[in-house]
């Protein structure tokens, strides 16, 4: 068996450890999400808080952990005798984001459900979890139906298992902790507020501190069983003050005051729903009885709005959660001078541990948390203690813009020369992005087998059913009408004399169903100087942002291709953090010639390349541009519009589907991007044609000439 590291044994990193606390102390919270750049012990810190958690008692035998107190009425294994309780350690259960449906949520037998009438079923993670843990690694990953399943239950507190008529029902309440790496991309927002709190953990920065982590790090690797040893008095201490604070929590009074405060900052953060002041409510009150208080104070609502609000609060579009904490103490100040009662005497500290809400450790200045997704070191005790975390990000930050008098505020006209010397041709500092609008959505035509999404029609196990096949692997969604015609002719020949059917495995079919996927959408801009324009630059990164927003609500995979000057450069790996996609466009400087065909061929090797890697994944490649070609030409060779035109041809024949945003401005208009679509064999799109309420009407199945070898 694997030793854990222990919780009071990890360096730094206080918010962490003081979410995790407080879910421990009262799990109505709703458990914690932690966002962090990798290597910074995230899961380690989360796998530790496991063994310190206080046991639950569970009816004996029942695989749903019922609680012999109040057994589940509807529970499968039940009813349940009184009296059969049994004392057991609280489960963490890991969900992997690669996870089947039936895993997470449990499987009916369908043979013997339809052959002997038996409801035949077996628990997944949802009833593993059940009081007690359940933590997803890179939630940010996770799949849209498996994030619907755990949205449900995490609604209803309870798992519906439904097989064509069969159904089954049990409870499902459990403390979710999620940990990811925001460069993967963010959560959607519905699980986003499932989450009580959210912390922010990044690796320190002083060396001191870092070379405590290793140090540890080593020790530990090299006797596990020992190291935890050496920190098995603090473990017990702190799981001693854990179980405590969960003893008082219910004598600690919130106050109508306390109540005022969270609503005041609530609604001067303008969060959606109350769910946030219920939850800032509970963890006001988790921090008092972590205190040892038995009343909630103004620290406990600026410690809880800081972990419970930073991401309900309303934001821009790819602007990272986060709490102004100048805003935040404004808010309280105003409230103190229109309400000034003020707090009761704080008098002494004499709670489980002796020490304040700031300080979640245990003895020897508590827990803290170290770096690298292994275990981390303890800092040395005399340390400052661990405060409430610092939350604050600023306003989403763009790059430095242009000044409003920079003399390319004017299109380019058709005869003006791309020739990277003065002109439109010199780099031009970042624009920013005008605002986003929502766009028509743009399909990859044909019927794929990708990743499930919204975008791209694909057969897939969510969705409208469309036909039946025998299963390939294990039964997972019974067609029953087909079932029944495949069985039927052969009731004489097996001996039925019963009014029930006999059904052989040979007999099962397997729904098909049609539902959406999510595609590689591969951006290629151009930022050459006959772009620099910054009225049109602004405009045509805010279609691009917008497409991007697009892409992340479709739950698409991205890629920045960017060419200008003398190449083109791939400025983001297909990623799934679009996030990052627009941060990277935002900084985008623009000038000098237009290398078209480079641009077009990076993109044909990037495709390649995540063909390779992701060959059920089809890709759309959306060029932005004014269509026009300039670059050094060898005597004798092909001009630059005419390599374009071969580039385009060689991604046509690969079968890509294509769209082309023409960015052409001014009263004359050459038609290059249009003649760009059509080697392409791609949908020619202006960027007024891009909007969602755009009167001109948008084809939406891009055209293309598909590839044999990836026909649907």
């Amino acid at each position: 068996m694997t030793t854990t590291y222990p919780f009071s044994a990890i360096v730094g990193m206080d918010g962490l450890r003081l979410g995790l606390l407080l879910n421990a102390v009262s799990p109505a919270v709703g458990g914690v999400l932690v966002r962090g750049e990798k290597g910074t012990a995230k899961s380690t810190a989360v796998r530790a808080i496991a063994s310190l958690l206080p046991e639950v008692d569970v009816v004996a035998g029942c695989r749903f952990s019922c609680d012999p107190a109040a057994p589940d009425p509807s529970c499968p294994d039940g009813p349940h005798e009184p009296g059969t309780g049994e004392a057991r350690p609280a489960r963490m259960v890991e969900l992997p984001v690669g996870a089947s449906e039936d895993r997470l949520v449990g499987a009916l037998d369908i043979e013997r459900a339809l052959s002997d009438g038996v409801k035949a079923f077996e628990p997944g993670l949802l009833a593993d979890a059940h009081r007690g843990v359940l933590y997803v690694d890179e939630v940010n990953l996770l799949h849209d139906h498996l994030i619907d399943l755990l949205l449900d239950a995490a609604a209803m507190g309870a798992s519906y298992v439904e097989r064509e008529g069969v159904s089954v029902r049990h409870a499902a309440r459990f403390l979710l902790v999620g940990t990811m790496n925001p460069e993967e991309g963010e959560l959607r927002p519905q699980l986003l507020d499932r989450f009580g709190l959210t912390v922010e953990v990044a690796a320190s920065r002083d060396t001191e501190e870092r070379v405590e982590v290793v140090r540890r790090r080593l020790a530990y690797d090299e006797d596990p069983e020992g190291f935890a040893a050496r920190w098995a008095a603090d473990e017990e201490a702190l799981r001693e003050r854990i179980a405590a604070a969960r003893s008082l929590l219910p004598r600690v009074a919130l106050g109508d005051r306390a109540l005022r405060q969270i609503a005041a900052v609530c609604a001067g953060f303008e969060v959606d729903g109350m769910r946030a002041d219920i939850v800032t409510a509970r963890t006001a009150t988790a921090l008092a009885a972590w205190a040892g208080r038995t009343d909630v104070r103004t620290e406990d609502v600026r410690g809880a709005a800081l972990l419970s609000l930073p991401h309900r609060r309303r934001r821009a579009p790819f602007d990272a959660p986060g709490l102004d904490e100048d805003k935040l103490d404004e808010i309280l100040r105003r409230f103190e001078e229109d309400d000034p009662e003020p707090d009761p005497d704080p008098g002494p500290e004499d709670g489980p541990g002796g020490s304040g809400p700031d300080d979640p450790g245990g003895p020897e200045g508590g827990p803290q948390e170290g770096a690298g997704d292994g275990p981390g070191e303890q800092s040395p005790p005399a340390g400052p203690e661990p405060s409430v975390p610092d939350q604050r990000t600023g306003e989403h930050e763009t790059a430095d813009r242009e000044p409003d008098s920079a003399p390319a505020d004017r299109d380019s006209g058709p005869g003006e020369a791309d020739d990277g010397v003065g002109g439109t041709g010199g780099e031009r500092a970042a624009v920013g992005a005008a605002e986003p609008f929502r766009t028509r959505r743009l399909d990859v035509p044909g019927l794929g087998e990708g990743a499930a999404g919204r975008r791209s029609r694909a057969r897939s196990a969510h969705g409208r059913t469309t036909g039946a096949r025998r299963p390939r692997g294990t039964l997972s969604a019974l067609h029953l009408s087909a079932t029944v015609r495949a069985a039927a002719p052969h009731q004489l020949a097996r001996g039925r004399r019963g009014p029930g059917l006999l059904v052989r495995r040979d007999d099962l079919r397997e729904a098909v169903r049609e539902g959406r996927e999510g595609n590689l959408v591969l951006f290629v801009v151009d930022a050459s100087g006959s772009m620099a324009a910054r009225k049109r630059m602004s405009a045509i990164k805010g279609a691009v942002l917008s497409l991007l927003l697009d892409a992340y609500q479709r739950r698409d995979k991205v890629g920045l291709i960017t060419f200008r000057g003398a190449d083109a450069e791939l400025t983001l790996p297909p990623t799934s953090s679009v996030d990052t996609a627009a941060a990277r466009l935002e900084r985008l400087p623009t000038g000098g010639r237009t290398p078209l065909a480079a641009g077009l061929l990076k993109a044909r090797e990037v495709l390649r390349v995540e063909r390779l890697r992701d060959p059920a994944r089809r890709p759309l490649l959306v060029v932005v541009t004014d269509g026009r070609a300039t670059e050094a030409r060898r005597s004798g060779g092909p001009t630059p519009v005419e390599r374009a035109g071969r580039a385009a041809r060689l991604l046509a024949g690969d079968g890509v589907a294509s769209v082309v945003v023409d960015c052409e401005a001014g009263p004359v208009r050459l038609g290059l991007a249009g003649a760009l679509a059509r080697e392409l064999r791609g949908t020619p799109v202006t960027l007024d044609e891009l909007r969602a309420d755009s009167v001109t009407a948008l084809v939406r199945d891009v055209r293309t000439v598909s590839n044999p070898r990836r026909a649907a």
